[in-house]
């Protein structure tokens, strides 16, 4: 194989910079070229791209975010842009793609695919939904994000008797709110996979306040509510002032984790062996700690992967 190119697509996350090294350093020891195609799919129909070597990547790891940047490109969801794409990058001499990001991401790599491009995806999504899978890129890097941010709440929580409401993203699955509400010792955690009712939130929050605990923190995802209306709905209620913090982007951004770093680099130097190999229109995931190939067909018809139900009792057991 002569040349490989890599694009990121999608919301970005820490972690994406980690697999592009990968890629691009286990591209060269195999003797091919590597092509970075800029703002994802966009750069394929726009014909942006550069040509990558060892210094392109140096000092890379611990950088949030992705230096080939990330979009999101409508032309990719209808024929004339995949066809257009397709083309555009056997122009270039591409023999093999990797590609980095979510589920849109990994259906445009699906649709190349099916006009002849090699492709293998790299699961990159903080909401850590993609199924084949158990942890995504960037997932853990936003937890640690979350944690530190809820710490710092409870430092100044516990200083006014206050309750927190902290949405977290997430519109779809709620792995990042029972993860962090499990690690920051939160109260309470609203999800879109499971029903609640507030008046039994206001209820733990009371009895806390009665207790005299001095903060509360309930986690809730995006998907599950709007934080400020939820905050409205119990302030009163609970005893404690009730505030609220919206994590939003802070979430994707930040120095990757070294789990992310190691699993970027596993994902990326897997990415390229498996197209040396033959293997096309596959996503590489993390499996029981080892790294397995899934058709991208499979990967994507099956849906969003759920919560794993031990993960909900968990939280359950620990009064969540």
């Amino acid at each position: 194989m002569k040349r490989i190119a890599v694009l990121t697509s999608g919301g970005d996350c820490s972690g994406m910079n980690a697999a592009i090294r990968a890629v691009v350093r286990a591209g060269l020891a195999a003797g091919a070229e590597v092509v970075g195609i800029q703002k994802g799919y966009h750069g394929i129909i726009d014909r942006h791209y550069e040509i990558l070597d060892s210094r392109s990547v140096g000092n890379s790891l611990q950088r949030g975010g992705t230096f080939l940047q990330s979009a999101r490109c409508q032309e990719m969801f209808d024929e004339p842009g995949q066809r257009l794409a397709a083309d555009n990058l056997k122009g270039l001499g591409v023999e093999g793609l990797v590609v980095i990001g979510g589920d849109g991401s990994l259906n445009g790599g699906l649709a190349l695919a099916k006009r002849g491009i090699r492709v293998i995806g790299i699961p990159a999504s903080i909401d850590n939904d993609i199924r084949f899978t158990d942890m995504s890129l960037g997932v853990d890097t936003a937890l640690n994000n979350i944690a530190y941010a809820v710490d710092c709440l409870k430092d100044t929580a516990s200083s006014h008797d206050r309750a927190f409401v902290v949405e977290t993203m997430g519109r779809n699955c709620g792995y990042l709110a029972v993860a962090s509400a499990i690690a920051c010792g939160a109260e309470a955690t609203l999800i879109p996979e499971v029903s609640y009712e507030l008046e039994e939130v206001c209820g733990l929050m009371r009895k806390r306040y009665q207790e005299g605990r001095s903060n509360s923190i309930v986690m809730v995802a995006e998907g599950a509510g709007n934080a400020q209306e939820i905050a409205n709905q119990i302030k009163d209620k609970v005893g404690f002032e009730v505030r609220v913090m919206i994590l939003g982007h802070y979430q994707r951004g930040g120095s990757p984790s070294v789990f992310d770093r190691l699993l970027g680099a596993r994902f990326g130097v897997a990415a390229v062996e498996a197209l040396l190999a033959g293997e096309h229109g596959k996503m590489v995931g993390l499996i029981s700690s080892k790294l397995q190939l899934t058709d991208l067909e499979e990967v994507l018809t099956k849906g969003m992967r759920p919560i794993d139900p031990s993960m909900l009792q968990l939280a359950r057991t620990l009064g969540i």
